[in-house]
């Protein structure tokens, strides 16, 4: 037996052996292929954009992406920095004819796409063309498709044109079957991130504020759209509320395609556009592989640096990973561009619904330190909200989209008691035994005294009169004026900037541009990307097994793995949070 053991855990010791062998290979093999030069595109090519994965801030990199695959997810999302670049490449690359836009659906919050969109308007300008196909077109989808030359849309196909919506899910009656109370403990009005869990449907103050937001980015949204097709937003708006466009027919008549056809139909246009023949194969690049080409025009020898911070994800205390903002660690990153002589200013990219109040707090800290020394600059992306205003607000500047989700400043608490649960459900019973009135505060096996509840009450309140007293000061304004703008409303960034919430409209080049400005070192500096990277160890160690089991349980969940990510973000909520109540999703 002892033997078989042995052999057993030698062949496992081998396993992993080789294993840690064949993954360096794998890496010499790509170092090696990457080091062979420069992604060659040929003559009359057209860059094809399906935007199929999720769109995040900065793109992620993959080790393995030169042989062809991707290993562990690594490969997952698609960075809005370098579908930009792409884009901007190609308006100048000799070699790109066009862009062909093969979409249906696009996971990317308002604000991404809005700085896509732009970006194609600014191709266009080149002279070169946008060619757009679709068998099924979403809302967010046919947004970008909105700018193209032509529009096919499959004979079979359908565009989705009936508005935006807001979908809310309440938990009170599952938590009163499991005999669980949520204790609940907020500032503000409209800070509905708790309402979940103690009503039934929506407050008339939360639905209040959906409406406003909601018809602010839609109507913004119909107003781009009309341009770019060249109707005026009172039709869209008529085509939109009665849901007009019920067929590829209906999307001809209103002018939101140019051509019902198919996938070959379009690219026959194409081909005939830049002179190939019909028998020829059209070279079309894709994005994977064109965002690796480079030019000299792109690589700047400056000394001069600004720092641009992504800061994207939940906000959370200590470290955080890749995908949250960890206090201390972006902490650490703003100190880093502050000690940094070359750096000269800071970009902070924000997209974040919030997340823990202490840890917004350390960062809005070294932000308020940094800028005493060189500016500060905010760029909203999609969401900048509660904890995600509350680094924002004492920056220099703030600039974000008219279709940003910011505001929501306002604090929340929520402590369970799942005493009846244990006690009733599981026939679990829980004693205590303390050396003090307080010292199991705060506890989740019993209910709170009326003594404790009015401790942590106030405990919210003040980080409430903090968190106003600090966006006051950081806006200018009295603290009377801009709780007249918080107890937790949400925002959309043209409500915002109508009271003096953010500066100025624009996206991640207007941020820099006014950076570069005030720093004084226009059209002379290079970006130092913060947070510094993971290593491919860590990446490869670290990342891989919790990609692998996010990849698994959504693949057994399927349609309920929403719910999951639900549950799962609920269950991280520790400590006082300045949260934005909901996830916006359109589509």
């Amino acid at each position: 037996m002892l033997n078989f053991l042995k052999y057993v855990l030698a062949t496992i010791v081998g396993l992993l052996i080789f294993f840690f062998i064949g993954i360096l290979l794998l890496v010499g093999i790509a170092a090696s292929t990457a080091s062979k030069g420069e992604v060659e595109v040929a003559a009359n090519s057209v860059l094809e954009l399906k935007l199929d994965k999720p769109i995040s801030e900065r793109d992620p990199e993959d080790p393995f992406a030169e042989l062809g695959f991707s290993f562990g997810g690594f490969s997952s999302t698609d960075g809005l920095d370098q579908i930009k670049a792409s884009i901007r490449r190609a308006k100048n690359d000799d070699d790109i004819e066009g862009i062909f836009l093969n979409m249906t659906f696009v996971d990317a919050g308002m604000a991404k796409l809005e700085e896509i969109r732009n970006e194609l308007i600014e191709f266009k300008k080149s002279g070169k063309f946008v060619v757009s196909y679709t068998d099924l077109s979403t809302e967010k989808a046919y947004y970008l498709a909105s700018v193209a030359d032509r529009i096919y849309l499959n004979p079979m196909g359908t565009v989705e044109f009936n508005g935006m919506s807001s979908e809310l899910f309440f938990f009170k009656r599952l938590l009163d079957k499991l005999n669980i109370e949520a204790q609940i403990f907020k500032v503000g009005t409209y800070k509905s991130a708790v309402e979940p869990f103690f009503l039934e449907k929506a407050s008339e103050a939360n639905r209040e504020q959906l409406n406003s937001f909601l018809n602010s980015i839609n109507g913004y949204q119909l107003k781009q759209i009309a341009a770019s097709r060249g109707i005026t937003p009172e039709e869209l708006e008529n085509v939109q509320d009665n849901l007009l466009v019920r067929d590829p027919i209906d999307a001809k008549k209103y002018k939101l395609i140019t051509d019902i056809g198919y996938y070959d139909e379009a690219i026959s246009y194409i081909k005939e556009k830049i002179g190939v023949e019909e028998a020829e194969k059209l070279e079309l690049v894709q994005l994977s592989k064109y965002k690796k080409v480079r030019h000299e025009a792109e690589i700047s020898t400056s000394k001069n640096r600004i720092a641009l911070i992504y800061a994207e994800g939940d906000i959370v205390d200590g470290e955080g990973d890749e995908s949250s903002i960890g206090g201390r660690r972006f902490a650490d990153a703003i100190r880093e561009a502050r000690l940094d002589e070359d750096v000269k200013a800071v970009v902070l990219r924000i997209s974040s619904p919030g997340g823990s109040a202490l840890a917004s707090d350390i960062i809005w800290r070294e932000i308020q330190l940094t800028k005493e020394v060189k500016p500060v600059i905010a760029s909203m992306s999609d969401v900048a909200a509660s904890g995600g205003y509350y680094i924002a607000m004492g920056c220099d500047t703030i600039v974000a989209h008219p279709n940003t989700i910011t505001g929501s400043i306002g604090v929340f608490g929520v402590i369970p008691n799942v005493q009846g649960f244990l006690n009733e459900k599981l026939g679990i019973t829980v004693d205590h035994v303390s050396t003090g009135k307080f010292s199991d505060m705060p506890t989740i096996t019993r209910p709170m005294t009326e003594q404790e509840k009015e401790i942590m009450q106030h405990q919210i309140n003040q980080v409430y009169e903090t968190f106003t007293g600090k966006a006051a000061k950081g806006r200018n304004m009295s603290q009377d004026q801009l709780k007249e703008y918080a107890s937790g409303r949400v925002w959309s960034g043209i409500e915002a900037k109508q009271r003096n919430l953010v500066d100025t409209f624009g996206g991640l080049e207007e941020a820099l541009a006014i950076a570069a400005k005030k720093a004084g070192v226009e059209d002379d500096y290079r970006l130092k990307e913060l947070p510094a990277r993971k290593s491919f160890m860590e990446e490869l160690l670290g990342g891989m097994g919790t990609q692998a089991k996010e990849q698994a349980i959504k693949a057994d969940l399927g349609e309920l793995y929403p719910f999951y990510k639900l549950y799962q973000k609920a269950s991280s909520l520790k400590g006082i949070q300045a949260r934005m109540p909901y996830e916006l999703v359109v589509e």
